[in-house]
């Protein structure tokens, strides 16, 4: 059986989110190896919260990091095979990049943590937004925000399903293209609560400030293909690789493309590699072939551990 792995992004944290992974040594070992890199106790945060902590974008970009590291190394020592390719919505493509090899994963720790103080610092509060436009081609949502600018950014930020598109912006354009969608048919147009519009226009700021950061990493040659999302394409160079994270702050992610082209290497399977279960409901929804599935606890990384050796 040929799979891919797939690690999620912000919005799949909650308290408690690695109490389903029982007493898997690796989940525990990675949560402090986080901790020590950033000089605070993740492992705490996680289990106690509150939500509204977890949300913050500093606190969710290291934590979403480590929960997806923490289950990849459980799946190793287990006895796990490695998949034919990895990517990652999002924050999750720096989780990809650990997994693959090329990133260390305290240097990932940190790097994500700068990268969220970069973007939340990037625009004041309340000038921003980001809302979901659900059931509307992304082809039409991107002809809205084309027409809501109005000299203001709008965008679409997130291509993740047929029929979702998040957008992001100003505010009162995101709102514009919000009234617009709906007009045009689309079922819902939910403003989301976030701290920052995310990949449009006005993170370049933060790009920079990741650029800089960046230049300052060793990054090597994956040893497992990555997907990355701002061109859906396999990086080997990693001069190359950095300039794509630092693209994918400011450009959408293009998820949609990214599920097709897991799909054109012959994948049967696609996991989705921690807590929660957005992108494997992402990628049915795709319907592009794969079959998805969530490793949200441990019994699901044995389930999909007993079917790559054929024994279920």
């Amino acid at each position: 059986m040929s799979f891919a792995f797939v690690f999620p992004g912000q919005g799949s944290q909650s308290v408690g989110m690695m109490a389903a992974y029982g007493e898997l040594a690796e989940i525990r070992s990675t949560f402090a190896e986080a901790s020590d890199a950033l000089g605070e106790d993740l492992w705490a945060m996680v289990e106690e919260g509150p939500a509204e902590r977890l949300a913050q974008t500093v606190n969710t970009q290291p934590l979403m990091l480590t929960a997806g590291v923490a289950v990849w190394r459980a799946w190793l020592a287990a006895g796990g095979e490695k998949p034919v390719v990895l990517a990652g919505h999002s924050l999750g493509e720096y989780s990809a990049l650990v997994a693959s090899g090329a990133l260390g994963f305290a240097d990932g720790v940190r790097l994500v943590r700068l990268r969220a103080q970069a973007m939340q610092q990037a625009v004041p509060a309340g000038v921003g937004g980001m809302a979901a436009i659900l059931g509307l081609e992304a082809a039409r949502v991107v002809e809205i925000c084309a027409q809501a600018g109005q000299g203001q950014v709008v965008s679409a930020a997130n291509l993740n399903d047929p029929k979702q598109v998040v957008i992001a912006g100003h505010a009162e354009a995101v709102g514009r293209a919000c009234e617009a969608a709906k007009a045009a048919g689309a079922k819902r147009a939910l403003v989301l609560p976030v701290s920052a519009p995310f990949h449009c226009a006005l993170m370049r700021p933060a790009a920079e400030r990741l650029a800089e950061a960046l230049a300052t990493v060793e990054l090597r040659t994956p040893e497992i293909e990555v997907i990355n999302n701002v061109d859906v394409a396999v990086e080997s160079d990693p001069v190359r690789i950095k300039d794509a994270l630092v693209r994918q702050a400011y450009s959408p992610v293009r998820w949609i493309e990214t599920v097709q082209a897991i799909a054109a290497r012959g994948v049967d399977k696609v996991a989705e590699c921690g807590p929660g279960k957005v992108l494997a409901g992402l990628v049915k929804r795709c319907d592009a072939g794969p079959e998805a599935v969530a490793l949200t606890d441990a019994a699901a990384l044995e389930q999909l551990l007993q079917l790559t050796r054929g024994q279920a």
